[in-house]
């Protein structure tokens, strides 16, 4: 009796190869990220109030500490940037928090998303935060403390508002993202900040000094408005060089 003949052994099929992993575009990461930093503030209220009552009760404190009425020029540049910095460092500190107590950088690292995305959310949120202070810090400012009208610095403050603000911002990311893994983060984020900040404080108090005098002594020194925008420029080539490898660990 002949032996059966084995049945065909079945085909086997090679493994379909797992589709490609497409990275998401730059603008549409950025975009996303942002809306989630804006949307998380607008819902907890964490930084923005809290730094805007800040540098008004920094108002009201120099108002009575000084014991004068009004102050302008040099005196009222320096009043004014000082408390700005102090309020920014509220919100600095905070910039990443969230991200490190609740996971969120190793999901970003886990994305298909260019790591330059999460750095620019992050400035463009901190922006966002200096923007909304200085709409309530500036006014309170001009109605509690300045002697000349803020109407007729404004035209050339705001420029010099925006050269600060920059410098805070690139300074304030590299900062926030140094600290934030660290056990002393709020008090190692001003103390890493401050001394990096003083030469912003400097530049835009000298900047703003004549448009805060009586009679307005002319626009703002060129000089101090190129060290402003070449102390932003620098540092924020230094925070886009440094920002990959803060977020490993």
């Amino acid at each position: 009796m002949s032996a059966q003949a084995a049945p065909p052994a079945p085909e086997q099929r090679a493994p379909a190869a797992a589709p490609p992993v497409r990275s998401v575009p730059l603008g549409r990461a950025v975009a996303a990220l942002l809306r989630k930093e804006l949307l998380v503030e607008l819902r907890t209220l964490e930084s923005v109030p809290g730094m805007s009552l800040f540098a008004v009760t920094t108002y009201v404190v120099f108002h009575f500490a000084l014991n004068r009425n009004a102050v302008e020029g040099d005196l009222a540049a320096g009043i004014l940037w000082v408390t700005l910095l102090f309020a920014a460092i509220l919100g600095i500190n905070r910039l990443f928090v969230t991200d490190a107590e609740q996971g969120g950088f190793d999901g970003f690292l886990l994305a298909p998303v260019d790591r330059t995305a999460l750095l620019l959310a992050k400035a463009t949120t901190l922006l966002c935060y200096l923007l909304v202070l200085e709409l309530v810090a500036v006014p309170a400012f001009g109605a509690l403390l300045l002697g000349p009208s803020l109407g007729h610095a404004l035209p050339d403050l705001l420029g010099v508002l925006a050269l600060g603000d920059l410098g805070v911002v690139a300074v304030g990311t590299l900062v926030s993202a140094l600290a934030v893994r660290t056990r002393a983060r709020d008090l190692l984020g001003a103390l890493l900040g401050l001394p990096l900040l003083v030469p912003v404080v400097i530049g835009a108090a000298r900047a703003s000094s004549p448009l805060l005098s009586y009679g307005r002594h002319g626009a703002p020194a060129a000089r101090w408005l190129l060290t402003l925008g070449l102390y932003d420029l620098v540092f924020g080539l230094i925070v886009f060089a440094l920002f990959d490898f803060l977020l490993d660990d």
